[in-house]
């Protein structure tokens, strides 16, 4: 159980994204469909390109 714990708080924040993300785009997609597959697609885009930045956070 500790092992489940620590991984959750280490990826809490890319946890959190995700959720943000899923909860926007579910709520442009309640207005109108093609609004809600733009606004998901664009949040997937633009977690991708912050987790690429991520990747490379510890070389200098």
């Amino acid at each position: 159980m500790k092992k489940i714990a620590g991984g959750l708080m280490r990826h809490l924040a890319e946890l959190a994204l995700i959720g943000g993300a899923a909860a926007v785009s579910a709520g442009a997609g309640m207005l109108s469909l093609p609004a809600g597959l733009i606004v998901g697609g664009a949040l997937v885009m633009a977690g991708a390109v912050l987790s690429l930045w991520g990747e490379g956070g510890g070389e200098a």
